[in-house]
């Protein structure tokens, strides 16, 4: 019974391959609140500045006869995350399935690198049935390796998609001008923005018991602003409510991560692979880590040291996150060091550098 469901989607997909394939459709496999959908978009963008294609969408948690007879008879499926259906699905030899990844370069341990062993018999098969997948750095080739069980002749490090995104014209004072309107802040205040991500072990999932709101603004609020945005799989680790009566911005609906990253002027995470983006914008990173030895005991792990490996120093009390941001306490060099390692380009090519690939040695 395990893995009926991606089995009976494999077999409904298989029924459609009676059709041919098109030459010019593309079908973006998503789920149907669209989450990681940004590589997916600029792919997307390009494809159109390539030719006259036909696009759709495979909604991964809705069931459409429409669906599948579309990702059946695509020339190119792009994929932005999971789908353990395509271990099931017999595509044609002219179809190409090219996993783009959402999370930026190689932080936390995932996939393969952390699964039993069924889990990863299935990513086997997944990779089986995958033409390429993208990374942005030869450096981190091993790891997805290991995380996909992918064979290396299949990953290209041709970049991260969305990341063109900052090479692109943004006019970041009227970003923020919207931004501060929306939450009623100060125009001249500095961003502070605040991204943890989830902790299985619930206890630690509620960020205000270790950050003193109070301390914090009393020491930078004159200067700066706190905007908290929440990982979207907080609610699955955390029945709580994460709130405080001291002040700071709930910015977790906020529709745009990218637009955040551009008009912040300091990010503090933990664990999360927010970081690895950010550091393409060289601006400060404290990594707030409260609970680091329960996590490297009780969760995932990483692929290189972490107290030594961030871009930026690492702090676990309020007091000593509030020191490192009054005093500036930033290393450069670390942050280059660190981008050049998860990156071997960042010049806001990376999806033509996909596309023209593909159509170079597929189309």
């Amino acid at each position: 019974m395990k893995y009926l469901k991606h089995k009976i989607y494999g077999i409904i997909f298989n029924l459609f391959k009676i059709f041919p394939i098109k030459k010019n459709k593309i079908t973006f496999i998503v789920d149907s609140r669209e989450s990681f959908k940004g590589n997916l978009d600029y792919i997307k963008k390009e494809f159109e500045k390539s030719g006259n294609f036909d696009f759709n969408f495979f909604y991964k948690d809705k069931l459409s006869i429409k669906g599948f007879k579309n990702l059946a008879t695509s020339k190119y499926v792009f994929l932005n995350d999971n789908f353990f259906p395509i271990a099931f699905m017999n595509f044609k030899s002219e179809t190409v399935v090219t996993q783009l990844w959402h999370a930026p370069g190689a932080f936390k341990k995932f996939g393969g690198s952390v699964a039993d062993g069924d889990t990863k018999e299935m990513l086997l098969k997944i990779s089986d049935h995958m033409d390429y997948l993208i990374t942005s750095s030869k450096n981190i080739e091993d790891y997805y390796s290991e995380a996909f069980q992918i064979s290396c002749d299949k990953i290209k490090p041709l970049g991260l998609p969305r990341a063109d995104y900052y090479f692109e014209s943004h006019d970041a004072d009227d970003l923020k001008s919207g931004f501060c309107r929306k939450y009623d802040i100060d125009f001249d205040k500095k961003i502070i923005l605040y991204a943890p991500t989830f902790r299985e072990e619930e206890k630690y999932n509620n960020v205000f018991d270790y950050l003193n709101l109070d301390e914090f603004n009393n020491a930078l609020g004159d200067e700066y602003v706190l905007a908290l945005r929440l990982h979207p799989k907080i609610k699955d680790f955390y029945s709580g409510d994460i709130s405080t009566e001291g002040k700071y911005i709930d910015c977790s609906d906020y529709k745009s991560e990218q637009e955040l990253l551009l008009i912040s002027d300091v990010l503090i995470t933990d664990y999360s692979s927010i970081m690895v983006e950010f550091a393409i914008l060289n601006k400060p990173i404290v990594f707030f880590a409260y609970d680091l030895d329960s996590y490297l005991s009780n969760e995932r792990g990483f692929y290189f040291d972490f107290e030594s490996g961030v871009p930026g120093p690492v702090v676990s009390n309020s007091n000593q996150l509030i020191d490192v941001i009054a005093n500036g306490e930033f290393d450069e060099s670390k942050m280059s060091d660190f981008s050049k390692m998860q990156f071997d380009a960042i010049d806001g090519k990376a999806s033509k550098r996909v596309v023209d690939f593909l159509l170079k040695y597929e189309g």
